[in-house]
């Protein structure tokens, strides 16, 4: 059955959109999660809906409205980071609302609108036409090599913020450049797992190898293939079963998340009792 799969374009085109997100999942997702910004990119998932809803109410192609307000609200939410910190996670609560809010209004007020909203909440990574996966590769490679370009910044930055600013590393630039990041990854992703489970793909794989790699390099490979594991695997559930592909996703991730915490605990414990016997 496995093999049945790739005779599909759609299973194929599904499969390479599912790798390309890992990857840049793998990438992006470990910088959200050393640097304690999941919140912020929740904010920006929800807020990218205003996006969609612009797309379809003036004819805009949806990639490009939804990248382009993605930006606008990833650079806003940035700013607030950074001037109001005490406040930041209220001010992101109302943009993240406002922007979904906006996506339904626009979406409601669109003339002969029958757009299916499930697809964009919740992904549609079966539907996702070449055209995308050459825009997604194209985005990909920048943001790969935007990070390989300035990968010691970023460690510098994510680690100790004072001991960047002592050096001369611009902090408020690398910030602001790893939010716009965060913003395109986003946008890219809500095709695969939709703008609920965004933060799913983003966070559960690098924090499952965040205890086992030794630098922030191997945290983004490790957190790459584990989600390709973990998309190829939800993909194989869907088709067998006839599932909702983002869903399986989802789930297969969450299911290893909750075993890995189960696995950690044991043998936390196992160790414990080890080192009380040989005392």
């Amino acid at each position: 059955m496995a093999v049945d799969i790739l005779n599909f374009e759609f299973m194929q085109n599904a499969i390479a959109a599912g790798l390309l997100t890992s990857i840049i999942c793998g990438i992006m997702g470990t910088l959200v999660v050393v640097n304690r910004i999941v919140f912020l990119s929740g904010g920006i998932a929800h807020a990218a809906y205003g996006g969609i809803g612009m797309a379809f109410y003036f004819k805009w192609p949806v990639m490009i409205s939804t990248m382009g307000f993605s930006l606008a609200a990833s650079m806003l939410m940035a700013g607030i980071t950074l001037k109001a910190r005490h406040r930041a996670d209220t001010i992101i609560g109302v943009i993240w609302a406002l922007g979904m809010a906006l996506g339904i209004i626009l979406m409601d007020l669109t003339p002969g609108y029958n757009v299916d909203l499930m697809s964009y909440l919740f992904g549609s990574i079966l539907t996702v036409p070449r055209s995308d996966l050459l825009i997604m590769l194209v985005m990909g490679a920048g943001i790969a090599a935007v990070v390989a370009l300035f990968y010691k910044d970023l460690l510098a930055v994510s680690y100790d913020e004072e001991f960047a600013q002592v050096r001369g590393i611009p902090v408020k630039r690398i910030y602001f450049c790893l939010i716009a990041m965060l913003g395109l990854t986003i946008v890219m992703v809500i095709q695969v797992v939709g703008l609920i489970m965004v933060i799913a793909l983003l966070t559960i794989p690098p924090f499952m190898v965040e205890k086992y790699a030794r630098s922030l390099g191997q945290m983004m490979i490790f957190s790459s293939l584990l989600g390709m594991g973990f998309t190829l695997c939800g993909l194989w559930l869907s088709y067998a079963f006839n599932l909702t592909s983002g869903a399986s996703i989802i789930l297969v991730a969450g299911l290893c998340f909750l075993v890995s915490l189960v696995v950690d605990k044991l043998w936390a414990t196992a160790k414990k009792s080890s080192r009380t016997k040989t005392r």
